[in-house]
C-alpha cells in the first residue's frame, strides 16, 4: 500500500513516514499544498494524509481539487484545527476522516488501517486458465511466456500510454496463441481508488482495427 503525506511541518511528516514504513507501507511526502495536490492527482496512492494549514494551498483546497478531478483516494485530514466547524469543513471538502493534533500514533494507525480496509482486500495476482497477471509487476504470463508490461501501463493510466490498437494487437498475438482459456477473458481490480479492467476476446484484433 502506498501513502502520500502532505504536511508542511517537515519533522512531523518525516516522523510519520518512518512510523508507517516500519509498518510495511510505502510512503512519500510533499511539504506544501500545491506539490501535494499534483502528487495526489497522479492517482497512484492508496491513501492521502493531509494537513490543513499549509503554504500554496491549504488542506481544504487540496481535498476539493483532488475530488473535483474524480480522484476517490481516501483522505485522512490531520490537523491542529479541532473546532466543530473546522471538522465539518474538512469532511465537506472531501476528507474521509478528520484526526486532530496532538494524536496518539496508535489511533493514527487504526484510522489508516480502517480507511484502507474500505478499499477492499489486496489482490496480488489474477488468474484465468493458464493466464496470470501479477499486479505487483504488471506482467502477464501464459504458461512459460510473458507479455511486455507496457501494455498494462497503458491500462493503468500511464503518462506515456501505448496506443489502444497496438496494445490489443500485442495482447491478442500473445494470448491468442498461448492461453488455453476458452471464450472471452475479463478481469477487474481496484487500484488507487479506481477500477482497472483488462479484457480480450477472439474478436479483439478486429475490434482494434
Amino acid at each position: 500500500m502506498k501513502i502520500l503525506i502532505i504536511e508542511d511541518e517537515k519533522l512531523l511528516a518525516d516522523s510519520i513516514k518512518v512510523l508507517l514504513e516500519r509498518k510495511g507501507f510505502q510512503v512519500e511526502c510533499a511539504y506544501d499544498g500545491k506539490t501535494g495536490e499534483e502528487y495526489a492527482e497522479l492517482g497512484i496512492y492508496d491513501l492521502l494524509v493531509l494537513d490543513v494549514m499549509m503554504p500554496e494551498l491549504n488542506g481544504y483546497q487540496v481535498a476539493q481539487q483532488v475530488r473535483a478531478k474524480r480522484c476517490s483516494t481516501p483522505i485522512l485530514m490531520l490537523t491542529a484545527r479541532s473546532d466543530l466547524e473546522d471538522r465539518i469543513a474538512g469532511l465537506n471538502a472531501g476528507a474521509d476522516y478528520y484526526l486532530t493534533k496532538p494524536f496518539d500514533t496508535r489511533e493514527l494507525l487504526a484510522c489508516i488501517n480502517a480507511l484502507l480496509r474500505r478499499q477492499g482486500g489486496q489482490v496480488d495476482e489474477l488468474r484465468y486458465g493458464n493466464t496470470a497477471l501479477d499486479l505487483s509487476t504488471c506482467i502477464l504470463s501464459c504458461g512459460e511466456k510473458s507479455i511486455p508490461k507496457k501494455c498494462f501501463w497503458c491500462a493503468s493510466g500511464g503518462l506515456n500510454p501505448t496506443p489502444r490498437k497496438t496494445m490489443w494487437r500485442s495482447m491478442w498475438a500473445f494470448c491468442g496463441k498461448n492461453c488455453k482459456a476458452s471464450g472471452p477473458t475479463c478481469a477487474s481490480w481496484p487500484s488507487a481508488g479506481k477500477v482497472i479492467t483488462w479484457r480480450w476476446t477472439p474478436h479483439a484484433e478486429k475490434a482494434a482495427a
